[in-house]
C-alpha cells in the first residue's frame, strides 16, 4: 500500500504515550528536508500518516502481522525468502530510506527474522536506517503484535487492546547481530516500560 500522505486521521488514544528518543531522532532527520521512502511494517494508522503527511516522503505500508503465521514453522531460508517477497510491496525505482519495524521482531523466528530483514534490505539504499522495539526486560509479551502509533515526534503508543501473553524472546543485541548480519546496531536505549528501542543501519 503507497499512502496518501495529505490525510489525517482520528486522534491517538488509550495507553500511556511511550518516549521514544530514537524515533525522535528519525523524524528529526526527516525534518533536515529532501526526499525520502519509508517503509512502514505495520498497519496503516492515520496517527502515522499525519506524522509524516508534513514531509516529502512516500509512505509504503505492509502489514507484515497478517503474514506471521506463513512465517512461523518455516525454516528453510530459500522458502521464507520466497514468502517474505510476497507479503512486501514490490520493489520500486526509489530506494527505502526508513523501514518501522515496530515491535514485530519479536513475533519472528530467527530464521524468519533473517529472512524478512535481508529481503527489506535488497529494497533499501545504503545506509538506510531500521527502527524496532525489542521486548528486553520482560519475560513475557502480549500475543499479538501491538499497534504502535506516533503521538507527536516524540512519543508512541501502543493501541491494541490488552490481551492473552506469550513467552518473549529476549533478542540480544548478540542475538539480533546474528540474524541481521547486514545491520549495525547505530544506536540502542532502555524505554521506562522496559522495551529495548534500536535504530540499525544498513
Amino acid at each position: 500500500m503507497v499512502a496518501d500522505l495529505r490525510h489525517a486521521g482520528d486522534k491517538p488514544a488509550g495507553a500511556e504515550a511511550l518516549n521514544a528518543p530514537l524515533f525522535h531522532s528519525l523524524m528529526q532527520r526527516l525534518e533536515g528536508g529532501g526526499r525520502w521512502v519509508v517503509l512502514d511494517l505495520g498497519a496503516a494508522r492515520s496517527d502515522t500518516l499525519r506524522a509524516f503527511g508534513r514531509f516529502r516522503c512516500r509512505l509504503d505500508i505492509v502489514d507484515l502481522a497478517d503474514g506471521l503465521a506463513t512465517l512461523r514453522d518455516e525454516a528453510d531460508p530459500r522458502v521464507l525468502r520466497q514468502s517474505v517477497e510476497t507479503l512486501l510491496p514490490r520493489r520500486g525505482v526509489e530506494g527505502v530510506d526508513i523501514v518501522l519495524c515496530w515491535d514485530l521482531i519479536n513475533y519472528l523466528s530467527a530464521p524468519a527474522l533473517s529472512a524478512v530483514m535481508e529481503t527489506i534490505a535488497a529494497r533499501c539504499k545504503p545506509g538506510a536506517l531500521a527502527h524496532g522495539l525489542v521486548y528486553y526486560s520482560m519475560r513475557t509479551m502480549p500475543q499479538q503484535p501491538g499497534c504502535f502509533v506516533p503521538v507527536d515526534d516524540q512519543r508512541l503508543i501502543n493501541k491494541a487492546v490488552p490481551g492473552p501473553e506469550r513467552p518473549a524472546p529476549r533478542y540480544s543485541p548478540e542475538d539480533l547481530a546474528r540474524c541481521m548480519p547486514r545491520y549495525t546496531v547505530e544506536r540502542g536505549r532502555l524505554l521506562r516500560n522496559g522495551m529495548q528501542e534500536f535504530l540499525f543501519r544498513l
